[in-house]
């Protein structure tokens, strides 16, 4: 069974926006902290922004302020609002969870391609 499923990237121009949807399977998305995650070619994934249970977010400093994530509890859904795209954001996005020293805890989806031309 597939846990979790990311939609909602494309190729867009610098300036320009993006939402991005994770649904997720309810066992992972209920009692858990969930994140944003993404990955360029040759690069380490880095963590873009979680969101609590309580709905507390945290963003990193690359995306502070462009991004916002949020969270659909009552549909395991994760959301990523993506506001003027540089294209440094260009990566392969994916959802997952997230606690403190492990960060993700489960298998990754198939992620969404995000490609944002300067």
């Amino acid at each position: 069974q597939v846990q979790l499923v990311e939609s909602g990237g494309g190729l867009v121009q610098a300036g320009g926006s993006l939402r991005l949807s994770c649904a997720a399977a309810e066992s992972i998305f209920k009692l858990n902290t969930m994140a944003w995650y993404r990955q360029a070619p040759g690069k380490q994934r880095e963590l873009v922004a979680r969101i609590f249970t309580t709905g507390t977010t945290v963003y990193a400093d690359a995306v502070r302020g462009r991004f916002t994530i949020s969270r659909d509890n009552a549909k395991n859904t994760l959301y990523l609002q993506m506001n003027t795209l540089k294209p440094e954001d260009t990566a392969v996005y994916h959802c997952n969870t997230w606690r403190p020293g492990i960060g993700p805890e489960r298998s990754w989806g198939q992620g969404t391609q995000v490609t944002v031309s300067s």
